[in-house]
Protein backbone atom coordinates (compact mmCIF):
# COMPACT_ATOMS: atom_id res chain seq x y z
CA UNK A 1 0.00 0.00 0.00
CA UNK A 2 1.61 3.60 -0.73
CA UNK A 3 1.92 5.70 1.82
CA UNK A 4 0.07 8.63 2.95
CA UNK A 5 0.20 12.22 4.72
CA UNK A 6 -2.69 12.95 7.51
CA UNK A 7 -5.96 14.68 5.96
CA UNK A 8 -5.78 18.52 6.06
CA UNK A 9 -1.92 18.71 5.80
CA UNK A 10 0.19 19.09 2.25
CA UNK A 11 3.17 17.98 0.70
CA UNK A 12 4.93 21.10 -1.29
CA UNK A 13 7.46 20.30 -4.10
CA UNK A 14 10.00 22.68 -5.38
CA UNK A 15 7.19 24.76 -7.59
CA UNK A 16 4.94 24.70 -4.58
CA UNK A 17 7.93 25.76 -2.17
CA UNK A 18 9.58 28.75 -4.65
CA UNK A 19 5.59 29.91 -4.82
CA UNK A 20 5.40 30.15 -1.02
CA UNK A 21 8.85 31.33 -0.76
CA UNK A 22 7.55 34.54 -2.45
CA UNK A 23 4.79 35.12 -0.32
CA UNK A 24 6.90 34.57 2.99
CA UNK A 25 9.32 37.08 1.49
CA UNK A 26 7.21 39.35 0.63
CA UNK A 27 5.50 40.08 3.96
CA UNK A 28 8.96 39.26 5.50
CA UNK A 29 10.33 42.46 3.90
CA UNK A 30 7.17 44.68 4.50
CA UNK A 31 7.13 43.58 8.54
CA UNK A 32 11.13 44.69 8.58
CA UNK A 33 10.43 47.90 6.72
CA UNK A 34 8.08 49.04 9.37
CA UNK A 35 10.85 47.88 11.99
CA UNK A 36 9.55 44.27 13.12
CA UNK A 37 11.84 41.90 14.10
CA UNK A 38 11.84 38.21 13.71
CA UNK A 39 11.35 35.68 16.75
CA UNK A 40 10.08 31.83 16.87
CA UNK A 41 8.67 29.58 19.26
CA UNK A 42 8.53 26.17 19.77
CA UNK A 43 5.90 23.90 17.55
CA UNK A 44 4.99 22.72 21.33
CA UNK A 45 3.61 24.74 24.56
CA UNK A 46 2.49 23.19 27.66
CA UNK A 47 -1.28 22.65 27.49
CA UNK A 48 -1.74 25.45 30.57
CA UNK A 49 -0.40 27.65 28.57
CA UNK A 50 -3.02 27.32 25.19
CA UNK A 51 -5.72 26.29 27.14
CA UNK A 52 -8.71 28.46 27.72
CA UNK A 53 -7.26 31.05 25.50
CA UNK A 54 -9.48 30.37 22.55
CA UNK A 55 -12.92 30.00 24.05
CA UNK A 56 -14.74 26.60 24.58
CA UNK A 57 -14.82 26.05 20.04
CA UNK A 58 -10.43 26.77 20.16
CA UNK A 59 -10.34 24.44 23.18
CA UNK A 60 -11.61 21.54 21.50
CA UNK A 61 -9.30 22.07 17.77
CA UNK A 62 -6.11 21.66 20.13
CA UNK A 63 -4.17 18.80 19.10
CA UNK A 64 -2.94 17.16 22.45
CA UNK A 65 0.63 15.40 22.21
CA UNK A 66 0.64 12.10 24.65
CA UNK A 67 3.10 12.41 27.83
CA UNK A 68 6.30 10.36 26.68
CA UNK A 69 7.47 6.75 28.31
CA UNK A 70 4.51 4.94 29.68
CA UNK A 71 1.72 7.67 29.56
CA UNK A 72 -0.97 5.45 31.32
CA UNK A 73 0.84 4.91 34.80
CA UNK A 74 -0.41 8.10 37.01
CA UNK A 75 -4.48 6.65 35.46
CA UNK A 76 -5.93 4.19 37.14
CA UNK A 77 -8.63 1.45 36.07
CA UNK A 78 -11.56 3.23 37.38
CA UNK A 79 -10.93 6.22 35.17
CA UNK A 80 -10.36 4.19 32.16
CA UNK A 81 -13.68 2.51 32.46
CA UNK A 82 -15.09 5.88 33.44
CA UNK A 83 -13.74 6.92 30.02
CA UNK A 84 -14.01 10.76 30.42
CA UNK A 85 -12.28 12.23 27.43
CA UNK A 86 -11.48 15.41 29.39
CA UNK A 87 -10.29 13.62 32.06
CA UNK A 88 -8.24 11.77 30.74
CA UNK A 89 -6.68 14.14 28.14
CA UNK A 90 -5.69 16.46 31.00
CA UNK A 91 -4.23 13.50 32.76
CA UNK A 92 -2.57 12.25 29.52
CA UNK A 93 -1.34 14.96 27.51
CA UNK A 94 1.09 17.74 28.99
CA UNK A 95 1.70 19.61 26.03
CA UNK A 96 -0.29 20.27 22.86
CA UNK A 97 0.99 21.69 19.14
CA UNK A 98 0.23 25.56 18.87
CA UNK A 99 -3.01 26.64 17.62
CA UNK A 100 -1.92 30.03 16.71
CA UNK A 101 1.12 32.53 16.83
CA UNK A 102 -0.33 35.27 19.16
CA UNK A 103 -0.60 33.39 22.85
CA UNK A 104 2.61 31.48 22.05
CA UNK A 105 4.21 35.32 21.59
CA UNK A 106 2.56 36.47 24.77
CA UNK A 107 3.99 33.99 27.17
CA UNK A 108 7.82 34.53 25.27
CA UNK A 109 6.85 38.29 26.16
CA UNK A 110 5.78 37.58 29.61
CA UNK A 111 9.13 34.77 29.85
CA UNK A 112 11.58 37.40 28.49
CA UNK A 113 10.29 40.60 30.00
CA UNK A 114 13.72 41.81 31.53
CA UNK A 115 15.24 41.13 27.87
CA UNK A 116 12.98 43.06 26.12
CA UNK A 117 12.63 46.51 25.24
CA UNK A 118 9.27 48.27 24.73
CA UNK A 119 7.12 48.91 22.62
CA UNK A 120 8.16 45.73 21.33
CA UNK A 121 7.64 44.90 17.80
CA UNK A 122 7.71 40.77 16.18
CA UNK A 123 7.11 38.92 13.77
CA UNK A 124 6.93 35.63 13.58
CA UNK A 125 6.27 32.91 10.25
CA UNK A 126 5.74 29.70 11.46
CA UNK A 127 2.91 26.34 11.00
CA UNK A 128 0.25 26.13 13.29
CA UNK A 129 -2.13 23.19 14.15
CA UNK A 130 -6.10 23.13 14.35
CA UNK A 131 -8.21 19.67 14.41
CA UNK A 132 -10.49 21.28 12.19
CA UNK A 133 -12.44 19.60 9.76
CA UNK A 134 -10.40 19.66 6.36
CA UNK A 135 -12.01 21.87 3.20
CA UNK A 136 -11.30 23.86 0.67
CA UNK A 137 -8.61 26.58 1.97
CA UNK A 138 -9.05 25.38 5.19
CA UNK A 139 -6.30 23.17 6.92
CA UNK A 140 -4.88 21.20 9.76
CA UNK A 141 -1.61 22.51 9.58
CA UNK A 142 -1.30 25.88 7.98
CA UNK A 143 1.28 29.04 8.29
CA UNK A 144 0.68 32.38 10.22
CA UNK A 145 2.52 35.49 9.54
CA UNK A 146 2.12 37.40 12.28
CA UNK A 147 2.92 40.81 13.61
CA UNK A 148 2.41 41.89 16.73
CA UNK A 149 3.31 45.44 19.12
CA UNK A 150 3.23 45.16 22.59
CA UNK A 151 3.62 47.55 25.69
CA UNK A 152 1.91 50.38 22.88
CA UNK A 153 -1.86 51.48 24.06
CA UNK A 154 -1.25 54.24 21.02
CA UNK A 155 -3.82 53.80 17.96
CA UNK A 156 -0.87 54.45 15.67
CA UNK A 157 0.00 50.86 15.72
CA UNK A 158 -3.44 50.06 14.89
CA UNK A 159 -2.81 51.99 11.58
CA UNK A 160 0.49 50.85 10.58
CA UNK A 161 -0.87 47.50 10.57
CA UNK A 162 -3.60 49.08 8.17
CA UNK A 163 -0.88 50.38 5.96
CA UNK A 164 0.86 47.33 6.19
CA UNK A 165 -1.84 45.01 5.07
CA UNK A 166 -2.33 47.40 2.36
CA UNK A 167 1.72 47.50 1.30
CA UNK A 168 1.66 43.55 1.12
CA UNK A 169 -2.00 42.83 -0.62
CA UNK A 170 -0.61 45.72 -3.25
CA UNK A 171 2.47 43.95 -3.78
CA UNK A 172 0.84 40.69 -4.61
CA UNK A 173 -1.81 42.42 -6.85
CA UNK A 174 -4.35 41.25 -4.92
CA UNK A 175 -7.48 43.40 -4.74
CA UNK A 176 -9.54 43.12 -1.15
CA UNK A 177 -11.74 44.79 1.13
CA UNK A 178 -10.29 45.62 4.71
CA UNK A 179 -12.85 45.55 7.41
CA UNK A 180 -12.92 46.97 10.71
CA UNK A 181 -14.69 46.78 13.67
CA UNK A 182 -14.17 47.65 17.34
CA UNK A 183 -15.00 44.89 20.37
CA UNK A 184 -15.62 47.60 22.85
CA UNK A 185 -19.07 48.77 20.39
CA UNK A 186 -19.62 45.37 20.68
CA UNK A 187 -20.06 45.66 23.80
CA UNK A 188 -21.78 48.67 23.80
CA UNK A 189 -24.36 47.15 20.88
CA UNK A 190 -25.52 44.41 23.78
CA UNK A 191 -25.57 46.91 26.81
CA UNK A 192 -28.09 48.67 24.54
CA UNK A 193 -30.21 45.92 23.37
CA UNK A 194 -30.29 44.70 27.02
CA UNK A 195 -27.91 41.74 26.82
CA UNK A 196 -24.81 42.75 28.38
CA UNK A 197 -23.97 39.27 29.64
CA UNK A 198 -24.71 37.94 26.32
CA UNK A 199 -21.30 39.52 24.55
CA UNK A 200 -19.20 36.82 23.95
CA UNK A 201 -22.56 34.80 22.88
CA UNK A 202 -23.33 37.86 20.11
CA UNK A 203 -19.73 37.86 18.76
CA UNK A 204 -19.54 34.47 18.40
CA UNK A 205 -23.06 33.76 16.52
CA UNK A 206 -22.81 37.34 14.25
CA UNK A 207 -19.10 36.64 13.54
CA UNK A 208 -20.57 33.44 11.32
CA UNK A 209 -22.81 36.22 9.63
CA UNK A 210 -21.16 35.15 6.33
CA UNK A 211 -20.79 31.75 6.72
CA UNK A 212 -24.16 30.79 7.47
CA UNK A 213 -26.49 34.12 7.11
CA UNK A 214 -28.83 35.89 8.94
CA UNK A 215 -31.35 34.05 9.96
CA UNK A 216 -28.81 31.34 11.05
CA UNK A 217 -27.43 33.83 13.18
CA UNK A 218 -30.66 34.81 15.03
CA UNK A 219 -31.62 30.95 15.34
CA UNK A 220 -28.47 30.73 17.50
CA UNK A 221 -29.01 33.93 19.60
CA UNK A 222 -32.33 32.04 20.59
CA UNK A 223 -30.35 29.35 21.52
CA UNK A 224 -28.23 31.01 23.61
CA UNK A 225 -30.97 32.76 25.58
CA UNK A 226 -31.53 36.01 23.88
CA UNK A 227 -34.88 37.82 23.73
CA UNK A 228 -37.06 38.00 20.83
CA UNK A 229 -37.07 42.06 21.84
CA UNK A 230 -32.93 42.09 21.91
CA UNK A 231 -32.99 39.77 18.58
CA UNK A 232 -35.02 42.38 17.02
CA UNK A 233 -32.89 45.45 18.11
CA UNK A 234 -30.16 43.88 17.01
CA UNK A 235 -30.95 43.52 13.09
CA UNK A 236 -31.49 46.81 11.99
CA UNK A 237 -27.47 47.26 13.61
CA UNK A 238 -25.98 44.17 11.73
CA UNK A 239 -28.11 45.45 8.33
CA UNK A 240 -26.34 48.67 8.74
CA UNK A 241 -25.10 50.30 5.64
CA UNK A 242 -23.79 53.81 4.08
CA UNK A 243 -20.49 55.30 3.99
CA UNK A 244 -17.75 54.34 6.70
CA UNK A 245 -18.59 58.29 7.91
CA UNK A 246 -22.62 57.69 7.75
CA UNK A 247 -22.18 54.54 9.50
CA UNK A 248 -19.70 55.85 12.76
CA UNK A 249 -22.45 58.97 13.07
CA UNK A 250 -25.33 56.76 12.96
CA UNK A 251 -23.81 54.15 15.41
CA UNK A 252 -22.37 57.66 17.53
CA UNK A 253 -26.02 57.96 18.22
CA UNK A 254 -27.54 54.64 18.61
CA UNK A 255 -24.45 53.90 21.23
CA UNK A 256 -24.83 57.44 22.67
CA UNK A 257 -25.34 55.96 26.20
CA UNK A 258 -22.59 53.74 26.48
CA UNK A 259 -19.18 54.88 27.47
CA UNK A 260 -17.43 51.41 25.68
CA UNK A 261 -19.18 52.19 22.27
CA UNK A 262 -18.41 55.61 22.43
CA UNK A 263 -14.99 55.07 22.64
CA UNK A 264 -14.87 51.85 20.17
CA UNK A 265 -16.55 54.60 17.75
CA UNK A 266 -14.05 56.53 18.85
CA UNK A 267 -11.06 54.23 18.23
CA UNK A 268 -12.30 53.24 14.42
CA UNK A 269 -12.67 56.70 13.58
CA UNK A 270 -9.22 58.03 14.39
CA UNK A 271 -8.03 54.77 12.62
CA UNK A 272 -10.11 55.57 9.35
CA UNK A 273 -9.27 59.28 9.38
CA UNK A 274 -5.56 58.84 10.30
CA UNK A 275 -5.47 56.54 6.91
CA UNK A 276 -7.56 58.98 4.82
CA UNK A 277 -10.66 57.39 4.87
CA UNK A 278 -9.20 54.78 2.37
CA UNK A 279 -12.04 53.39 -0.17
CA UNK A 280 -10.73 49.34 0.72
CA UNK A 281 -10.65 49.59 4.33
CA UNK A 282 -14.34 49.38 5.47
CA UNK A 283 -16.03 49.39 8.93
CA UNK A 284 -18.36 46.69 9.78
CA UNK A 285 -20.18 45.72 12.42
CA UNK A 286 -20.63 42.07 11.50
CA UNK A 287 -17.35 41.79 11.71
CA UNK A 288 -16.81 40.29 15.64
CA UNK A 289 -13.32 38.02 15.24
CA UNK A 290 -14.83 34.73 17.64
CA UNK A 291 -11.75 34.46 19.75
CA UNK A 292 -12.12 35.80 23.30
CA UNK A 293 -9.03 38.22 23.94
CA UNK A 294 -9.74 40.96 21.44
CA UNK A 295 -10.53 44.14 23.27
CA UNK A 296 -10.51 46.76 20.65
CA UNK A 297 -10.17 47.59 16.91
CA UNK A 298 -10.32 44.21 14.88
CA UNK A 299 -9.51 43.78 11.45
CA UNK A 300 -10.45 41.22 9.03
CA UNK A 301 -8.95 40.92 4.86
CA UNK A 302 -11.00 39.33 1.91
CA UNK A 303 -10.20 38.96 -1.29
CA UNK A 304 -12.89 40.48 -3.77
CA UNK A 305 -12.43 38.39 -6.56
CA UNK A 306 -11.92 34.67 -5.11
CA UNK A 307 -14.69 33.09 -3.25
CA UNK A 308 -12.59 32.21 -0.10
CA UNK A 309 -12.57 32.71 4.02
CA UNK A 310 -10.96 35.94 5.65
CA UNK A 311 -6.98 36.11 4.39
CA UNK A 312 -6.13 38.45 7.07
CA UNK A 313 -7.18 38.98 10.43
CA UNK A 314 -6.31 40.39 13.95
CA UNK A 315 -6.67 42.88 16.78
CA UNK A 316 -6.18 44.30 20.00
CA UNK A 317 -5.65 42.44 23.12
CA UNK A 318 -5.48 44.42 26.29
CA UNK A 319 -5.34 41.86 28.43
CA UNK A 320 -3.79 38.82 26.99
CA UNK A 321 -0.48 38.79 28.71
CA UNK A 322 -2.33 38.71 32.19
CA UNK A 323 -3.30 35.33 31.77
CA UNK A 324 0.28 34.58 32.49
CA UNK A 325 1.03 37.10 35.57
CA UNK A 326 1.79 40.25 33.52
CA UNK A 327 -1.34 42.76 33.42
CA UNK A 328 -1.84 45.81 31.81
CA UNK A 329 0.13 45.38 28.56
CA UNK A 330 -1.28 46.29 25.87
CA UNK A 331 -0.83 44.37 22.43
CA UNK A 332 -1.96 45.00 18.61
CA UNK A 333 -1.45 42.59 15.84
CA UNK A 334 -1.94 40.99 12.28
CA UNK A 335 -1.90 37.41 11.05
CA UNK A 336 -1.61 36.15 7.41
CA UNK A 337 -2.67 33.06 6.32
CA UNK A 338 0.21 31.95 4.00
CA UNK A 339 -2.47 29.11 2.76
CA UNK A 340 -5.12 30.86 1.37
CA UNK A 341 -3.10 33.33 0.17
CA UNK A 342 -1.40 31.13 -1.60
CA UNK A 343 -4.67 29.70 -3.28
CA UNK A 344 -5.51 32.87 -4.00
CA UNK A 345 -2.84 33.85 -5.86
CA UNK A 346 -3.05 30.61 -7.53
CA UNK A 347 -6.94 31.25 -8.69
CA UNK A 348 -5.64 34.43 -9.90
CA UNK A 349 -2.54 33.65 -11.48
CA UNK A 350 -0.60 36.26 -9.84
CA UNK A 351 2.63 35.04 -9.43
CA UNK A 352 4.92 36.62 -10.64
CA UNK A 353 7.39 34.64 -13.42
CA UNK A 354 11.00 34.99 -11.24
CA UNK A 355 8.96 33.72 -8.54
CA UNK A 356 9.03 29.99 -9.85
CA UNK A 357 12.10 30.55 -11.60
CA UNK A 358 14.94 27.90 -10.77
CA UNK A 359 17.90 27.13 -12.32
CA UNK A 360 18.58 29.50 -15.17
CA UNK A 361 21.21 27.67 -17.17
CA UNK A 362 22.17 24.30 -17.32
CA UNK A 363 25.84 23.07 -18.68
CA UNK A 364 25.25 20.35 -21.33
CA UNK A 365 28.08 17.51 -20.46
CA UNK A 366 29.95 15.97 -23.40
CA UNK A 367 32.68 14.03 -21.15
CA UNK A 368 35.29 14.32 -18.70
CA UNK A 369 37.45 17.27 -20.05
CA UNK A 370 34.58 19.43 -20.98
CA UNK A 371 32.51 18.66 -17.80
CA UNK A 372 35.42 20.24 -15.68
CA UNK A 373 35.59 23.26 -17.89
CA UNK A 374 31.49 23.11 -17.36
CA UNK A 375 32.68 23.13 -13.85
CA UNK A 376 35.09 26.14 -13.40
CA UNK A 377 32.28 28.32 -15.54
CA UNK A 378 29.39 27.15 -13.47
CA UNK A 379 31.62 28.52 -10.69
CA UNK A 380 31.73 32.19 -12.40
CA UNK A 381 27.79 32.08 -13.23
CA UNK A 382 27.10 31.77 -9.82
CA UNK A 383 29.46 34.41 -8.40
CA UNK A 384 27.60 36.66 -10.83
CA UNK A 385 24.17 36.07 -8.94
CA UNK A 386 23.05 33.51 -11.81
CA UNK A 387 22.04 30.21 -10.68
CA UNK A 388 23.46 27.45 -12.66
CA UNK A 389 24.18 23.84 -12.77
CA UNK A 390 25.91 21.08 -14.72
CA UNK A 391 24.66 18.11 -15.81
CA UNK A 392 26.36 15.30 -13.62
CA UNK A 393 26.81 12.15 -16.36
CA UNK A 394 28.11 12.29 -19.53
CA UNK A 395 24.16 11.01 -21.31
CA UNK A 396 22.90 11.35 -24.26
CA UNK A 397 22.07 15.40 -25.52
CA UNK A 398 18.56 14.01 -26.21
CA UNK A 399 18.16 13.19 -22.47
CA UNK A 400 20.25 16.15 -21.43
CA UNK A 401 17.53 18.51 -23.35
CA UNK A 402 14.25 16.73 -22.04
CA UNK A 403 15.94 17.46 -18.42
CA UNK A 404 15.85 20.88 -19.02
CA UNK A 405 12.83 21.21 -20.40
CA UNK A 406 11.00 19.27 -18.12
CA UNK A 407 13.01 21.77 -15.35
CA UNK A 408 11.89 24.75 -17.29
CA UNK A 409 15.53 25.55 -17.23
CA UNK A 410 15.38 28.27 -20.16
CA UNK A 411 19.49 28.06 -21.10
CA UNK A 412 21.42 25.59 -21.86
CA UNK A 413 25.47 25.88 -22.53
CA UNK A 414 27.11 23.92 -24.67
CA UNK A 415 31.37 22.81 -24.45
CA UNK A 416 32.43 20.60 -27.18
CA UNK A 417 35.79 20.03 -28.70
CA UNK A 418 35.65 23.53 -30.86
CA UNK A 419 34.76 25.50 -27.78
CA UNK A 420 37.35 24.21 -25.23
CA UNK A 421 40.31 24.82 -27.74
CA UNK A 422 38.30 28.52 -28.50
CA UNK A 423 37.77 29.58 -24.97
CA UNK A 424 34.15 29.72 -25.61
CA UNK A 425 30.53 28.63 -25.12
CA UNK A 426 27.70 27.98 -27.12
CA UNK A 427 24.38 29.49 -25.69
CA UNK A 428 20.94 27.91 -26.33
CA UNK A 429 18.01 30.03 -25.68
CA UNK A 430 15.59 26.82 -25.05
CA UNK A 431 12.38 29.08 -26.03
CA UNK A 432 13.16 30.24 -29.37
CA UNK A 433 15.62 27.79 -29.98
CA UNK A 434 18.14 30.26 -31.14
CA UNK A 435 21.93 29.89 -30.60
CA UNK A 436 25.31 31.83 -30.31
CA UNK A 437 28.30 31.66 -29.51
CA UNK A 438 30.02 33.58 -26.51
CA UNK A 439 32.87 34.20 -24.40
CA UNK A 440 32.39 33.89 -20.53
CA UNK A 441 31.93 37.36 -19.96
CA UNK A 442 29.30 37.67 -23.34
CA UNK A 443 27.72 34.53 -21.39
CA UNK A 444 27.14 36.64 -18.00
CA UNK A 445 25.28 38.94 -19.53
CA UNK A 446 23.20 37.38 -22.32
CA UNK A 447 21.66 35.19 -18.79
CA UNK A 448 21.42 38.96 -17.23
CA UNK A 449 19.69 40.53 -20.13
Amino acid sequence: MKPSIPKGTRDFGPIEMAKRNYIFNTIRDVYARHGYTQIETPAMENLSTLMGKYGEEGDKLLFKILNSGDFLSKVSDGELIERSTLRLAARLCEKGLRYDLTVPFARYVVQHREELQLPFKRYQIQPVWRADRPQRGRYREFYQCDADVVGSDSLLNEVELVEIMQEVFCRFGIRVCIKINNRKILTGIAEVIGAADKIVDITVAIDKLDKIGLDAVNDELRADGLSEEAIQKLQPIINLSGTNAEKLATMRQVLADTEAGLKGIDEVEFVLRTLGMPSDVDFDLTLARGLNYYTGCIFEVKALDVEIGSITGGGRYDNLTGIFGMPGLSGVGISFGADRIYDVLDQLGLYPKDATQGVRLLFINFGEREATRCLQLARQVRAAGISAEVYPDAAKMKKQMSYANARQIPFVALIGEQELADGTISLKNMTTGEQQTLSPEQLIAALRA
